[in-house]
């Protein structure tokens, strides 16, 4: 009888100390994590809003993400234009989006770090509602209708990787192809490359 309550306390001892979260917006995070190393991946614009038309004519890749135990960067190419990265990042609360925009010399744009923290969160998808800090900015660039953003982010691993970006009259969808890795475009702007 002794031996058996010293195995179930050395059990109790053993999952207290290596807890396992089953949050969803800590599942996502990992899903997400599971991009870095993955390669990058085309993508194709499946809105037809006819204000991205010259988006569409674009190529689109995605990646290759570099990854952190905080945060996951998805760089986004657009024909020559490697200007964007996508940051997700863990909270307290669960999941934060952020824009990253550069120009060629690798110095921010006036329109960068903007996004919010996740809301309507599951497993595959988040959505991110416009925060304070980016309706601030928003705001002094003129660009008051950007003040209903909501953008989300689906993964569904090794499958497809979704990112839209939605507000009143107003949807764009970029979905990623993950079962055909493509070749990498070069680095994003503002990433020095390693030596």
């Amino acid at each position: 009888m002794r031996r058996v309550l010293i195995g179930v306390g050395a059990l109790t001892l053993s999952a207290c100390a290596q807890p396992v979260s089953t949050a969803p917006s800590d599942l996502y995070f990992e899903q997400l994590s599971a991009l870095c190393g993955a390669g990058a991946f085309a993508g194709t614009l499946v809105s037809t809003d006819e204000v991205d038309a010259g988006f569409r004519a674009e190529t689109i890749i995605m990646g290759p993400a570099v990854c952190d135990d905080r945060s996951v960067r998805i760089p986004l190419a657009v024909g020559d234009d490697r200007s964007r990265t996508w940051v997700v990042t863990r909270t307290d609360e669960g999941v934060r989006l952020k824009h990253d925009h550069r120009h060629a010399d690798g110095s921010e744009d006036t329109l960068t770090q903007y996004g919010g923290d996740s809301a309507a969160a599951s497993l595959q998808r988040h959505e991110f509602p416009v925060d304070g800090d980016t309706r601030a900015l928003f705001t002094r660039e003129g660009i008051e209708v950007s003040n209903q953003n909501t953008w989300a982010i689906e993964i569904r691993p090794g499958t497809q990787f979704a990112y839209e970006m939605s507000r009143p009259e107003r949807f764009f969808r970029i979905e990623f192809d993950l079962t055909a890795p493509v070749p990498a475009p070069p680095l994003p702007w503002g990433v020095e490359p390693i030596e």
